[in-house]
């Protein structure tokens, strides 16, 4: 991993750059941090340690890449209509966050959401998780695919290429379904409006998923076709198992004691039985889930964030224009 030392040959012709912790640090120069104590506390998911430290060195460097990003692909905008004789709008910037269950991509989408909307250059930033677009409960009970809920076979997949399609249209007033994590379930009649932001942030397990193969062999459009920059939030496997269990357990004693939770059966587990059952619906789904479908996008991302077992960012990787 290159430090203080100069990188080699080998690295410096690969389609990355790979910066420690530290020198990643350093990239941020005089960003200034927007973001206070209260703030991340709102922003943190259940078990997520996320500290200011962690925020002031990972993502103030990122979000000063991606406005950079952000600035240039309004350039080539403007110099796309000039060539092509147009007047059209920008279209929003698109941000894809994955990564697995328990990896802290929540988090890390939300943070990212609170930095860049504090930069005048682009104050709108909407922020849209794929939940939304998970078949109804009864609808996955009808296919039989309950038990694979986060697959990628569990989504309407349409309905979600569609809305990406929408709004990187510059469609206004773009509506999206709404997700209650309490009720595990989508909330009929219920829709988050999008309606012309500056960056609009797509999060999800799946994000990164690249098109399926028809029958003829041809393949059609998928969500990250419209993306123009992706972060995957990365971490060994055995940690990543590790920190959802110790989220269930925290789970068990806070959301999944209120008697509208879809969980209710769990919070009168003991510690070892809610430790088996949460090792067991990893082992039985997340797991696989991760190493079949999700992990295998890694590579697709624009940008990647390596945590070590303490939950905190120990390198970026960041592809190469």
């Amino acid at each position: 991993m290159p430090g203080s030392e100069p990188a080699t040959a080998e690295a410096q012709l690969g389609p990355y750059v790979e910066r420690s912790r530290a020198d990643w640090a350093a990239l941020a120069a005089s960003t200034p941090m927007t973001i206070t104590d209260a703030t991340l506390s709102r922003l943190r998911g259940v078990h997520d340690p996320t500290s200011l430290n962690e925020v002031e060195d990972v993502y103030l460097p990122l979000t000063r890449l991606l406005s950079t990003y952000v600035h240039h692909t309004g350039e080539l905008h403007r110099a796309s209509n000039d060539f092509l004789g147009l007047s059209v709008r920008q279209t929003p910037f698109v941000i894809g966050v994955a990564g697995s269950v328990a990896v802290g991509k929540s988090t890390t989408a939300r943070v990212l959401r609170e930095l860049l909307a504090a930069w005048p250059e682009h104050p709108r930033v909407a922020l849209v998780t794929t939940d939304g677009f998970l078949h109804p409960n009864a609808e996955l009970q009808r296919r039989g695919l309950l038990q694979r809920k986060g697959f990628p076979e569990s989504y309407d997949r349409r309905a979600l290429l569609r809305f990406v399609m929408d709004v990187k249209s510059g469609r206004p007033r773009v509506e999206a379904p709404v997700y209650n994590h309490l009720s595990y379930d989508i909330v009929p009649d219920e829709r988050v409006v999008v309606d012309s932001p500056d960056i609009m942030i797509i999060e999800g397990l799946n994000v990164l998923q690249p098109a399926r193969q028809r029958a003829d062999g041809s393949s059609g459009l998928t969500v990250s076709d419209f993306f123009d920059f992706s972060v995957y939030v990365d971490a060994a496997p055995d940690e990543i198992k590790d920190w959802y269990v110790r989220r269930f357990l925290r789970l068990r004693e806070t959301a999944f004691r209120d008697p509208r939770s879809y969980f209710t059966r769990y919070a009168a587990l003991d510690e070892q039985q809610a430790r088996a059952t949460a090792s067991h619906l990893w082992d039985t789904i997340n797991g696989p889930n991760l190493m079949a479908n999700i992990l295998p996008t890694r590579g697709r991302a624009t940008a990647i964030l390596r945590k070590a077992d303490d939950h905190r960012v120990k390198w970026v990787r960041i592809r190469k224009i």
